[in-house]
């Protein structure tokens, strides 16, 4: 154990866990066996990780999580399967995050600086960017994608093998069953087009130029009446000088589950 390590003493530590420097775990927390805790992370009183799992350095996890427990998935029969988890996360009371599975590629995996609020569940195999923000009690199921700063407001569900777009606003209770393209706000109850997110795209620095470039991409998708094939061709001409058009549509052409509508 490293010296600068705060460790309360009715914590249980697997021998087989390796902890970094300046990781502190508090009261009554279980971390298990094949689990390794970057630099500086801090892990809250009773709090469970099972492994195996990776987790980086400066993350603050929360007590009453769960992290890195089996899939609940039927056709988990025990294989090896992992759960990473990068740097500077925030991890809040009572999220549970599970490892992957054999038949959904092995890895849940969770990028950086992503703000993760109570009651959170992210399912096995699911593949979150980073800057990311999960309100309470925001779900995903299995093999979900999150892309990079996409927000879920509080109790948003997510079907298994959805991909959410970055930059994406899902608004509070919204059931997704679809995929959601990157910059656009989806709201209702089963999470309808609503426009772009316009005011989280100016916060986090793009131009008056690339957000009219945007919506003018959204009206394609959504407003002109074109079947969804001619829209995509609309986009691709538009593509050619702008490159957030050309993300949406890379993300478009990538799907295997149809676009909400």
């Amino acid at each position: 154990m490293i010296e600068s390590n705060v460790i309360h003493p009715s914590a249980v530590i697997d021998p087989a866990a390796r902890l970094g420097a300046d990781v502190s775990v508090g009261p009554f927390s279980v971390i298990g066996a094949e689990v390794q805790i970057g630099d500086g992370t801090m892990i809250g009183p009773h709090v469970v990780i099972q492994g195996p799992t990776r987790i980086g350095r400066d993350n603050r996890i929360f007590q009453f999580a769960s992290v890195g427990a089996d899939p609940q998935d039927k056709k988990f029969h025990g294989e090896r399967s992992e759960l990473v988890i990068g740097n500077a996360n925030t991890i809040r009371e009572f999220v549970t995050i599970n490892r992957g599975t054999g038949d959904g590629g092995g890895t849940t995996h969770i990028g950086d600086d992503n703000w993760i609020m109570a009651y959170a569940h992210i399912a096995h195999d699911c593949l979150v960017g980073s800057h990311t923000i999960f309100s309470n009690n925001a779900t995903l199921a299995g093999h979900v994608e999150i892309g990079d700063y996409a927000i879920l407001s509080g109790f948003a569900g997510v079907h298994q093998f959805c991909r959410i777009g970055e930059h994406a606003f899902v608004g509070m209770g919204c059931l997704i069953n679809g995929d959601v393209p990157p910059f656009v706000i989806v709201a209702n109850e089963y999470g309808r087009p609503r426009g772009i997110n316009a005011e989280g795209l100016k916060r986090r620095g793009f131009t008056p130029e690339r957000i009219a470039a945007i919506k003018r991409a959204y009206k394609t998708l959504y407003k002109s009446g074109l079947q969804l094939s001619e829209a995509r061709d609309a986009l691709a001409r538009a593509a050619a000088d702008e490159p957030d058009v050309r993300r949406m549509l890379d993300f478009i052409e990538r799907g295997q589950r149809a676009l909400v509508r």
